[in-house]
């Protein structure tokens, strides 16, 4: 039997009913647009709640996996620690041995981050301008680098960017030394490939051979000419890539040798760089 109130419900029902059907067709699409929209965000959440379970389902790992993995990072961790402690104990031995012989310990690089903000038209391969300057403590003839190895040097300072020559320019010659025979020489440009440089100097008859690679020597070239004068620093410090032996040859009736050397720094797609202050 059904109440009172379920009557009233019904016929509230029957007479929505009749209504609607009594609608013109146009008023009716309106209200079932309107109901729709009305439900619509109903239907999404229900649908959102759906994706979220199956998403939340996909990610669900097997613990086995999880264990497995936790334990691949802990060993990753000792084995970083163990190289680090190895690293820490090369550096303290290094500075004891550094003492002992009388040579003053070797100061720490302070790196200044840096962003190239334009090139030379006139000189587009030899000179960048970076975003930082006399306002950053930035100061002529400190190196420029970046992870792969050495850019250049400062040039010129303004208040708030620089001027940068790279490798490669006639005014950034570099005291350089061929890391695997400690044989020094002088990194001159290279006119027919920006990528390329040369290495000179070199004596006649050392092992130097393609594949070797170039750094700094941390040596000073003497104003006006290519004469190796300090050896206890200079405009960059040593160590610093510079790049590898492409080939050799004999050059001053034989008296020396010259390499040319490919840059380990693409100067052409410079955009983050780093100012050494020494």
């Amino acid at each position: 039997m059904l109440r009172k109130p379920q009557y009233i419900a019904l016929g509230i029902v029957a007479l929505v009913g009749l209504i609607f059907l009594s609608l013109p067709e146009s008023a009716t699409s309106r209200v079932k647009l309107a109901l729709t929209g009305l439900f619509l965000p109903l239907f999404g959440l229900t649908e959102s709640t759906q994706s979220a379970a199956r998403r939340a389902g996909n990610a669900v790992v097997p613990r086995e996996d999880l264990v497995r993995e936790l334990e691949q990072l802990r060993a990753e961790k000792q084995k970083l620690e163990f190289n680090l402690a190895q690293a820490q104990g090369a550096v303290r031995e290094n500075e004891q041995l550094r003492k002992q012989a009388g040579f003053p310990a070797r100061a720490q690089w302070k790196l200044k981050p840096a962003r190239v903000i334009a090139r030379d038209p006139a000189n587009w391969w030899r000179t960048v301008f970076i975003d930082v300057g006399s306002k950053d403590a930035v100061r002529v003839d400190m190196p420029v680098i970046t992870p792969d190895g050495l850019v250049g040097r400062v040039a010129a300072v303004g208040s708030t960017r620089s001027q940068v020559v790279l490798l490669g320019d006639q005014n950034c010659r570099v005291a350089a030394l061929v890391k695997e025979t400690k044989e020094n020489g002088v990194v001159i440009p290279y006119a027919a490939d920006p990528a390329i440089v040369t290495l000179t100097y070199l004596s006649r008859g050392t092992p130097v051979k393609t594949g070797q690679s170039i750094v700094t020597s941390g040596l000073e070239l003497k104003p006006g000419n290519a004469v190796l004068t300090s050896g206890l620093g200079g405009v960059f410090p040593s160590g610093i890539s510079i790049g590898e032996i492409v080939d050799v040859r004999n050059v001053g009736f034989g008296l020396y040798q010259e390499a040319r050397v490919k840059l380990a720094v693409n100067l052409n797609s410079l955009d983050q760089v780093w100012v050494v202050a020494q």
